[in-house]
């Protein structure tokens, strides 16, 4: 774990899935790597990127809720309390990150305006450099 040196909430950073990452990383279809892993936060982001790229909304909506809250379950095992930092910087956080930009990207596409920007909130209160990164591609 990386150490907090300014005081404050420490970084929480989530256990890797070698298996489910080096699938993905392998050209694996993101598809089978959620059924074969379904507790893997960047299948579900790949999914809700790809889908979005399609034009399909709503489905990148489903993929990217499913890729956050799965991921909210493993911050909170983490020793996550609701708030701090989940650096951009520790790959296995990124999935996590990633479906986070995806849910508030297809909220403002159907017009879910708070939803929108409390995802928008979230991700640069939880790393301000997965915000800079993401908002950019």
């Amino acid at each position: 774990m990386t150490q907090n040196l300014l005081g404050g909430l420490p970084p929480t950073e989530l256990p890797d899935n070698p298996e489910a990452r080096e699938s993905l990383e392998n050209g694996l279809d993101p598809f089978e790597v959620a059924a074969r892993h379904p507790d893997y936060p960047a299948a579900w982001a790949e999914l809700a990127d790809r889908a979005f790229a399609n034009g399909s909304v709503i489905d990148s909506y489903a993929f990217a809720r499913t890729g956050y809250h799965r991921a909210l379950d493993q911050l909170r095992r983490a020793g996550w309390k609701g708030q701090g930092p989940v650096p951009w910087e520790h790959e296995a956080n990124r999935g996590f990150l990633r479906s986070l930009h995806a849910l508030g990207r297809a909220a403002a596409a159907i017009g879910e305006d708070h939803e929108a920007e409390r995802c928008k909130t979230f991700l640069r209160d939880s790393s301000p450099t997965a915000a800079d990164t993401l908002e950019a591609s």
